[in-house]
């Protein structure tokens, strides 16, 4: 909206990463330079903690991108799983071939194995836990256990611990030393200084395409002040800003702009009695701009009874209604009349496919799921990526203030989205959405009861046969009826691949049977796809 209006490419202080606008700062640097030391000359474990909004999933993609090619990674964003799932997550990081069926020692095993032949190839793994201040007790010291993979000479996992500084406290735990005595190297992400603030204000205008200075020095000055250094706050507040300058028609982003915006972001209200009140003030306001008595204009609002309004009904109809103003996204996430946990997401989730979900049932959601004959799938990607599967998801957003929601997508057209946080419904805009959400995202879906997954050449069996049935009645390949993963049944699961822009491998994993269950519109199945669309 204000990028043409500044003479920008785009906006430059959107919180969705992108490399292009890439800034480090000192400390940023010198945490990175930590990191790759870490990987690449030492064992055991590499801590980083930082608050909120500092930058650290910066790093971690800057390290991905920086590291040797002889090194593989596997990076963890969701820790809050049981054992099975978190050492399964590893494994498909890392390409391993594992199936729900497998117990954690038959999963490490095979993570075994697979270490000891990359190393023999004179390769290194490093594995990348982010938000690892979520980690149950259980799965650390599983993480603990893991280092014990080692050869004579030298462990075959480096392990990085990314979280937040209630990171440092956890591992300060008693029961917890033994881990902690294996931590090689910490470093904690400070916010950044004044000045560093400046040139990241300046670096991201420049990148954007600006030719002439738009914060003015006491505008970034407030920004260091309300924003006390952490870069996801400085690209919240300054996108406001802008947006503010805009439209009141200024060229330049003062101080008064920087802190207006900082009360719209920092100080958002929770909806009800609060929002009525100031809709209420707002339409009297405008109302009194327009010569009407104060007490026509309560009464029009309703707020009197019929018999007190000594305006006539005429003059009060001429006042047109004005609605309330709309809530944004951050806003109705932070009510806490919306839950927006695990647990209330997983719980929408299971009713929309007609199912009951029993918190802590069978462990954690995706064993409860399982239990109950579906399977979760865990990805990263855009919302083009998650409308290609059609079913309803749990993404995670993050409000102003930096806090996780965890909410349901339940519709998702062209341009926007409907969520669903409990009993609650909202519709927001998809470019309202995308500052707040970083990609991730789980549904599910059901597979075939007698289908191992993945279904792949060479496989004997009735799930074969039911495989190349569907696909006929696709009419991909003509229904022999044959049991065999031939090379027949090969092209035509690259065909229907091909069909749904999902990798050609001739493999039916998991990707290509939900697309799969998608084209035969298998009943009982939800949509994302909104009615009409």
């Amino acid at each position: 909206m204000y990028a043409a209006y500044f003479g920008l490419s785009d906006k430059p202080f959107s919180i969705t990463p992108d490399p292009r606008y890439l800034f480090l700062s000192g400390r940023h640097t010198e945490a990175l330079a930590h990191l790759l030391y870490g990987v690449t000359e030492s064992g055991g474990f590499i801590q980083l903690t930082g608050e909120v909004g500092t930058g650290k999933t910066t790093l971690i993609r800057s390290l991905l991108e920086k590291l040797p090619d002889t090194v593989d990674a596997a990076l963890i964003i969701n820790p809050r799983v049981s054992i099975p799932e978190f050492l399964r997550s590893i494994c498909r990081e890392l390409h391993i071939t594992c199936t729900p069926q497998q117990s954690p020692q038959e999963l490490i095993d095979a993570l075994n194995a697979h270490l000891l032949e990359v190393h023999a190839k004179g390769r290194r793994v490093v594995l990348i836990i982010d938000e690892a201040q979520a980690l149950t007790g259980e799965v650390l010291e599983q993480v603990r256990l893991l280092t014990n993979l080692e050869t004579s000479r030298q462990k075959l996992l480096q392990i990085i611990l990314v979280g937040q500084p209630e990171l440092r406290e956890l591992l300060a735990r008693t029961e917890l030393r033994q881990l902690a005595q294996r931590i090689t190297g910490r470093y904690h992400l400070e916010p950044l200084s004044p000045k560093e603030t400046r040139a990241y204000v300046h670096h991201r205008l420049n990148v954007a395409g600006a030719i002439a200075p738009i914060f003015t020095l006491s505008g970034l000055r407030a920004v260091q002040r309300v924003t006390a250094g952490i870069p996801r706050l400085i690209n919240i507040i300054c996108d406001r800003a802008l947006l503010g300058a805009f439209t009141r028609e200024l060229r330049q982003v003062d101080a008064g702009l920087v802190r207006h915006a900082a009360r719209e972001v920092l100080e958002s209200k929770p909806v009800g009695g609060n929002r009525k009140t100031l809709a209420w003030l707002g339409a009297l306001a405008v109302i009194l701009l327009s010569g009407v008595t104060v007490l026509a204009a309560i009464g029009h609002l309703g707020n009197l009874p019929p018999d007190t309004q000594s305006v006539p009904a005429k003059t009060a109809a001429r006042v047109a209604p004005k609605s309330a103003p709309a809530i944004t996204a951050s806003a109705w996430l932070a009510n806490a009349v919306h839950p927006t946990d695990t647990d209330t997401a997983f719980n929408t989730l299971f009713s929309l496919w007609g199912m009951h979900y029993n918190p802590g049932g069978a462990g954690s959601g995706c064993q409860e799921a399982q239990a109950a004959g579906l399977r979760c799938l865990y990805r990263k990607g855009t919302w083009n990526n998650l409308r290609s599967f059609d079913r309803p998801a749990i993404i995670t957003l993050t409000d102003a203030r930096g806090i996780l929601h965890q909410v349901v997508v339940t519709e998702l057209g062209t341009a926007s989205a409907t969520l669903q946080a409990g009993s609650a419904h909202m519709h927001f805009p998809i470019s309202e959405l995308d500052p707040l959400w970083y990609g991730d995202y789980l549904l599910l879906w059901k597979p075939n009861p007698n289908a191992p997954l993945p279904l792949k050449p060479g496989m004997i069996g009735t799930a074969v046969s039911w495989l190349r049935t569907q696909l006929s009645t696709l009419e991909h390949i003509p229904d022999s009826g044959s049991t065999i993963y031939d090379a027949n049944l090969i092209t035509a699961v690259k065909q229907f691949q091909a069909s749904q822009h999902l990798r050609v491998d001739g493999i039916a994993g998991e990707e290509t049977l939900i697309h799969l269950n998608t084209a035969l519109n298998v009943p009982g199945t939800p949509h994302l796809t909104p009615p009409g669309d």
